[in-house]
């Protein structure tokens, strides 16, 4: 990668390689398996120079994801106003940990880890301290974010990981989801259904090449995986603790399907776009001072069934 003010810090463990960008957002650069040919990726790599957090593989959503609308969100009958912060957005989105450096520990061989502690950034309500954990192991990679609430007030978190993975012609995405929220043109949610449109029934399996997609999932199960035919390779998630963490209620997923580019996402989260906003808040959790919440997810790869692995 190039020279760049964000130094990528990598770690090289179970014939994997995982580049950590902690000024940058607390970011992955990188996640890789060594094979004879190269590395091969499995969340689309950083160019090593752009700033632009979408850019990345993959980044943590705390202490909110995706979009709150409204110019903020009432709690406990005080209004907390919110604004923008992206270039281009209406709303803000994804919380304000990817916009802020991080500090990084590697606590043993095959762990790294990224802590923050923020304070009413850019005039938010929240105060929190966040622990995003990365370890390697056989075939995979454990990866947590937790929040820690610090305020003296209680107020509601969520939180979301946003990787974007490598798009080939035929690669698909298979989870078991219940409902979608169809939306706008802002994104925000519009209409909750069970009828899913024309190609998106994660649980049917969903093309990741097509129209646009930019739509949370509810009652999903906690488990997917990516398929790249051409590759021989799959991806697969599980959240150890999902049924701990309240199961498919407590628990959604976003797809980003760009009609065009290299890349697509698929993000586990807690709660829908703009659940602050929604009736009854849904998979928001409300933490007082002290409280803490985590998102827990085991990705494993492996060849397809019949296929050799290159």
């Amino acid at each position: 990668m190039h020279n760049t003010p964000h130094p990528v810090v990598w770690l090289h463990y179970a014939k994997q390689r995982l580049g950590l960008a902690p000024t940058l957002g607390g970011s992955v650069a990188a996640w890789q398996v060594d094979r004879a040919q190269g590395p091969v990726d499995l969340w689309r790599p950083w160019d090593g120079d752009t700033p632009d957090l979408y850019k990345l593989a993959s980044f943590a959503m705390v202490p909110w994801s995706n979009r709150i609308s409204g110019g903020g969100f009432t709690h406990d009958g005080r209004f907390h106003p919110m604004r923008p912060n992206r270039s281009g957005e209406p709303y803000p989105i994804h919380g304000d940990g990817w916009l802020q450096a991080w500090q990084l520990t590697q606590p043993a061989d095959d762990t790294l880890r990224m802590t923050l502690e923020s304070h009413g950034f850019d005039g938010g309500p929240h105060d929190y301290v966040a622990t995003q954990t990365f370890r390697l192991v056989e075939n995979g990679l454990d990866q947590a974010v937790s929040v820690r609430h610090l305020g003296n007030a209680p107020l509601p978190y969520g939180l979301g990981v946003h990787p974007w993975f490598p798009r080939t012609p035929r690669t698909r995405i298979t989870a078991p989801v219940q409902a979608v929220w169809l939306s706008g043109a802002d994104p925000l949610p519009t209409r909750h259904t069970a009828d899913f449109p024309p190609g998106w029934n994660l649980g049917e399996g969903a093309d990741a090449n097509g129209s646009l997609i930019d739509n949370g999932y509810t009652g999903w199960g906690g488990t997917a995986c990516i398929t790249w035919p051409e590759r021989n390779l799959q991806l697969a998630l599980d959240m150890p603790n999902f049924a701990r963490d309240g199961g498919a209620a407590e628990h959604c997923c976003l797809v980003y399907r760009p009609p065009v580019g290299p890349a697509f996402c698929f993000e586990p989260i807690t709660h829908p776009i703009d659940a602050f906003n929604l009736a009854g808040t849904p998979g928001l959790r409300t933490l007082a001072a002290g409280e803490s919440m985590s998102l827990e997810m085991q990705w494993r790869f492996a060849a397809l069934a019949g296929s050799e692995q290159r």
